[in-house]
């Protein structure tokens, strides 16, 4: 049996207070507009993805006084993925809404193992025999 997965997004975390600011600097920083469809009630905003780029970029508020970044992987086997990081090292901090696991890896970085959401998939995915 085997999975596959990829980088799909970068998160950038910030403070709620500070989003407006993330938002406009990470915006003007990479070169991308924000998403014109925003969710004013989402604790998120998309910034735009070139032609031809599969990467997503967010600018995300939480509920802490630090700023982070954070990266989401994509997979099409949820549990298989979350098994293979911890296999190397990775534990699990909180399933969220039944679909996603926030890891946390041993360097102490927090990232996301979550299902398939692009159209492209799974272009660029690495197989993993389990």
């Amino acid at each position: 049996m085997s999975h596959h997965s990829r980088i799909r997004m970068i998160v950038i975390d910030c403070p709620e207070d500070r989003m407006e600011s993330a938002v406009e600097f990470w915006s003007a920083a990479l070169g991308r507009s924000t998403m014109p469809k925003r969710d004013p009630n989402a604790p998120y905003v998309g910034l735009e993805t070139p032609h031809g780029s599969e990467l997503n970029i967010f600018v995300q508020a939480i509920g802490s006084p630090e700023s982070r970044l954070h990266f989401d992987i994509e997979t099409d086997d949820v549990e298989a993925e979350v098994r293979r990081m911890e296999r190397l090292g990775a534990h699990r901090q909180q399933h969220v809404q039944d679909y996603l696991w926030i890891m946390e890896a041993p360097s102490g970085h927090v990232f996301c193992i979550v299902p398939v959401q692009s159209e492209a998939w799974p272009a660029g995915a690495i197989e993993w025999a389990e």
